[in-house]
């Protein structure tokens, strides 16, 4: 099932987290029991702190860093790198533009509720060809994150309470 990464702005998401009744790590921990489906066993946890790659390829390491991003405030990052993941698997030219536009407009326009951070050269490329996308538009981008995420987000994510106690949990270390 693909991750809804347009949802509500920061501003209403503020709100809305006020209210939520669960702590992140229990919905981690659900994540484990129901994202990972059969065919991806919760063993997978150990292989999470082996690489980014393989925390990224399985669904509950997705929501485990997602989550563990959110309380770090950078959940922008994860979401902006699976919208691109999910963007490069359409193959009709409608919904490429459709999807190309909300991706812009949630993550790459100046002001966009969840402004990832990239240069601005990159941003005005995009800017520049979004009446236009093609599979590769936010190719650049994408990979500027995905490296923020590795140099900077997943080792503390490795250290972080939430990968700690899944990995005591789950884990065989």
């Amino acid at each position: 099932m693909p991750v809804n990464v347009f949802g509500p702005s920061r501003a209403i998401k503020s709100h809305r987290v006020k209210q939520r009744l669960m702590p992140k790590t229990l919905l981690t921990e659900m994540a484990i029991k129901f994202c990972c489906f059969s065919q991806e066993p919760v063993d997978d946890v150990d292989s999470w702190g082996e690489s980014i790659e393989k925390l990224l390829s399985c669904k509950a390491g997705q929501a485990a860093f997602q989550d563990f991003l959110k309380s770090e405030y950078s959940e922008e990052n994860i979401l902006f790198w699976l919208a691109c993941e999910e963007y490069k698997k359409v193959t009709n030219e409608p919904e490429m533009i459709s999807m190309a536009n909300q991706i812009y407009t949630e993550f790459v326009q100046t002001e966009a509720p969840r402004q990832v951070n990239i240069d601005s050269g990159t941003r005005t490329n995009i800017t520049n060809s979004i009446s236009e996308p093609t599979r590769s538009s936010f190719d650049t981008a994408q990979k500027m994150i995905f490296s923020l995420m590795t140099r900077d987000c997943y080792p503390r994510f490795l250290k972080s309470d939430i990968y700690q106690s899944i990995l005591q949990k789950h884990g065989k270390r």
